[in-house]
């Protein structure tokens, strides 16, 4: 599994899901568990969706552009 995601949106991801997942169990909302999709592939670095469309926000080489491959 190669990573797809890049740190910024790995950070991004793992707040904005954390935030939800915190948010469903203090408010009760169920829908908010839905959460947990991008805290796990904030932490995980790979998101199954880009890899269907063949795109990445991972830049491996220093200066290279994060584009569609």
């Amino acid at each position: 599994m190669k990573l797809n995601v890049g740190i910024i949106e790995r950070v991004v991801r793992v707040m904005g899901g954390a935030s939800l997942l915190v948010f469903a169990y203090m408010a009760g909302q169920p829908l908010a568990y839905l959460g947990a999709i991008p805290l796990i592939t904030g932490l995980v670095g790979f998101c199954p969706a880009y890899r269907i469309f063949n795109f990445s926000t991972k830049c491996y080489k220093k200066g290279e552009c994060c584009t569609i491959k």
